[in-house]
Formats: structure tokens, sequence, C-alpha cells
């Protein structure tokens, strides 16, 4: 295609790319959410019933300036759902006891 016949990319947008496997998705019930002065880091897992062990199955590592861009911008799609949708309940559930690997500091 000749750069005449390309369509004119808008200043500052960003063209984005999904891939198959990553469009699939990975299903996630619970997020362990820890930080340093420099970063958070949610670990996405899926915990079974039945099931002592679990493995994460993403880890996502924020800036905390996009942590919390990230943050308002989950809160805003739940009250758009929510609009839309009607509330969305929060069932209690008992605390899982989790042993998560050793800790430390980035």
């Amino acid at each position: 295609m000749s750069d005449s016949k390309k369509p004119k990319q808008q200043q500052g947008q960003i063209n984005i790319e999904l891939d198959e496997a990553i469009a699939q998705g990975t299903y996630s019930n619970l997020a362990i959410i820890n930080h340093s002065v420099s970063e958070f880091v949610i670990d996405f897992v899926t915990i079974m019933p039945g099931v002592p062990k679990s493995k994460v199955k993403s880890r996502i590592v924020l800036t905390p300036q996009h942590a919390k861009r990230f943050l308002k911008a989950l809160n805003d799609n739940v009250k758009r759902f929510e609009t839309a949708h009607g509330e969305i309940k929060d069932y209690q559930q008992p605390p899982i006891p989790i042993n998560f690997g050793p800790t430390g500091e980035a």
C-alpha cells in the first residue's frame, strides 16, 4: 500500500493490537496486591473449591500513578455497570489462608 493510501493516524493516537491467545483472557477469582515505594504488583489467581493449591495465572506490575489511574477507571466502569444492570452483590466469603511464597521488597 502506498503512503497516500494508508489511513492517517491522528496525532497522539495509539494503535493497540490484541493477539488471539491474549484475547481468550484468563479467569481469576482472587487478586493479591502488594506494593513498594516504586510499584504495585497485582497477582491474579484462580482458586477452585476443594483444591488446596493454586498458581498465579498472571502478574501485572504498575507504577503508583498507573495504579491510581487503574483504580479510577475500574471504579468508573463498576458504576456504569451498576447503573445499567443493578447493584453488584458482594457476598462475604470466609478468609482464605494464603501461603504465598517468600516475601520481599523491590
